[in-house]
């Protein structure tokens, strides 16, 4: 029995640790996502979402600790008590996520493994089976070292990982693990393969047959049925393949100008998914930025979800000499996790990729 308690231990303790490292790369990510959970679509707890960010750092953080104090065995009572209720919550949110189809992507690795909502439920519900079986057997969990050397442990691990948070707040993610990182090339994450799969449609076609209705299932075809149609219901059975680059357009006045923007051999793109959210002061410093651009030879863009009105006082405000075209916000989160943030492109290759804390550090040849 001790060894299943260890075995299972360090599963979950690994676990939890892996999971809370990947949030903890990308917090504001993970802060987008439980906005997404906390809108009034899904848990209507919209009162939550100008917290996101502070609920994001300390669930992460809490996360990583409480993976690291299984491990070495610290506080085991408190340790197995705040894991059994961080992940019943979880498994509530996962279920709820599956069942009602509301969140299609829990977050729960963020962008490094991506799992549908079934996925992340039956996830939670091995460690939930065996957190559970840790909690009963808490007693097998005893102390391998001094409580001054685990607590030690614990407490580097807490300031490691505040600190690692503090870095990746002020400037972008270690790790990207999404389409639009450094060496990407966008055109070629919006491409879809001639051999890519296809959605799978399931036809339900409903027909009256002598007064009585009939149903008759197929994957597209018309049925051959002697009786009067009523109508069909069209359900997706298998999902086709979806391009990691998906919904970037890079619109002005309703046309897309995307294609011909990453053909650009010099193309700066100044993103800010709502100027009203924007870090203001930043934009004296892009002010600069944008003005060694163009002497350099580099096409200077913005791109927001706001509307023309507020990126129009925005510019003019700070005296911005380029224009602004409209972009999904989703994407514009997606693509860097700073407002505004600062993307250099080469015929549609990231060649650099600054948060606006680093505009200094971005280079223009001539």
């Amino acid at each position: 029995m001790k060894y299943l308690v260890g075995a299972a231990r360090w599963i979950v303790g690994i676990l939890f640790i892996f999971s809370g490292l990947i949030k903890l790369n990308d917090p504001v990510g993970f802060s987008f996502k439980l906005e997404e959970y906390f809108s009034p679509a899904v848990l209507d707890l919209d009162f939550l979402t100008p917290y996101a960010l502070a609920i994001s750092l300390f669930v992460v953080i809490l996360e990583v600790l409480l993976g690291v104090m299984l491990l070495v065995r610290f506080r085991v009572k408190f340790t197995v008590w705040s894991l059994l209720l961080m992940i019943i919550f979880f498994t509530f949110l996962t279920f709820y996520s599956a069942y009602y189809n509301k969140v299609t992507d829990c977050g729960c690795f963020g962008d490094a493994i991506k799992l549908t909502p079934w996925e992340s439920f039956t996830k939670d519900i091995i460690l939930l089976i065996l957190i559970v079986f840790l909690f009963v057997k808490r007693d097998l969990i005893s102390a391998v070292a001094t409580y001054k050397v685990r607590s030690l442990v614990c407490l580097l691990a807490l300031v490691a990982s505040v600190i690692y948070a503090n870095y990746v707040l002020n400037h972008l993610p270690v790790v990207d693990f999404r389409p639009y990182k450094l060496g990407a090339n966008l055109e070629d994450g919006m491409n879809v393969p001639e051999d890519a799969p296809k959605p799978i449609y399931e036809y339900a076609w409903k027909f009256n047959v002598d007064g009585q209705e009939k149903i008759v299932v197929t994957q597209g075809e018309y049925p051959s049925v002697e009786g009067e149609f009523i109508g069909v219901e069209t359900t997706e059975i298998q999902e086709g393949y979806e391009p990691p680059i998906h919904d970037f357009t890079i619109e002005q006045g309703g046309q897309d100008f995307a294609a011909n923007m990453l053909q650009e051999d010099r193309l700066v793109m100044v993103i800010a998914y709502d100027l009203a959210k924007s870090n203001l002061h930043a934009f004296t410093e892009v002010r600069e930025m944008a003005k060694e651009a163009k002497s350099a030879g580099y096409k200077v863009i913005g791109m927001s979800a706001s509307d023309e009105e507020q990126a129009a006082t925005v510019r003019k405000k700070y005296g911005l000499d380029f224009e602004f075209y409209f972009t999904d916000q989703t994407t514009l989160k997606t693509i860097i996790r700073s407002n505004p943030g600062i993307l250099v492109l080469h015929k549609g290759t990231v060649v650099q990729k600054k948060h606006h804390n680093d505009i200094d550090e971005l280079t223009f040849k001539k």
